[in-house]
């Protein structure tokens, strides 16, 4: 065998097991009198990822999906998506690891998390709420120099 040939077992492997919806929660707290709110609400989107191994080779990642919609302090509605799924990720280098889970897995699972959002608020009775293409790499990035910057300050902490 040359060196440019590799058996097939040593290839890298990612790909998708399933994709499923682990969480989804909506409340109208208010209802029914805000729906007679004819102010305009502002909402707000948060965004977090998990990551666990679950077998060899094997990991759920969720990404949790949280919608707030409110008038002034009043709540309009609150819905909670956690988009789940189960990729096998073999023979890829540990320095690529975290990557993958925190950066391929959640775009791939944003869009589903998505159309549940989108879904779930319409059902609820109001207008549909388009989430906004999301750059995961620049928040892992983002996260990262927070992480740093923290290490940074804690030696320095230390050190005085």
């Amino acid at each position: 065998m040359s060196e440019q040939e590799t058996p097939a077992q040593d290839n890298p492997v990612f790909a998708i097991e399933k994709l499923y919806i682990k969480d989804l929660s909506v409340e109208v707290p208010n209802a029914p009198q805000i729906f007679l709110e004819r102010e305009a609400p502002k909402v707000s989107i948060q965004l977090q990822t998990n990551a666990q191994g679950i077998g060899e080779g094997v990991f759920e990642v969720t990404l949790t999906t949280t919608v707030t919609s409110k008038i002034e302090e009043k709540t309009v509605f609150l819905v909670e998506v956690g988009q789940a799924g189960i990729f096998r990720i073999q023979n890829v280098p540990n320095e690529n690891m975290e990557p993958l889970l925190s950066i391929a897995c959640p775009n791939i699972l944003f869009p589903y998390a998505r159309e549940v959002v989108s879904d779930a608020v319409i059902r609820a009775g109001f207008p549909p709420v388009l989430l906004q293409p999301v750059n995961f790499e620049a928040l892992y990035l983002s996260r990262l120099q927070q992480q740093e910057a923290a290490k940074d300050a804690a030696s320095a902490a230390t050190i005085q």
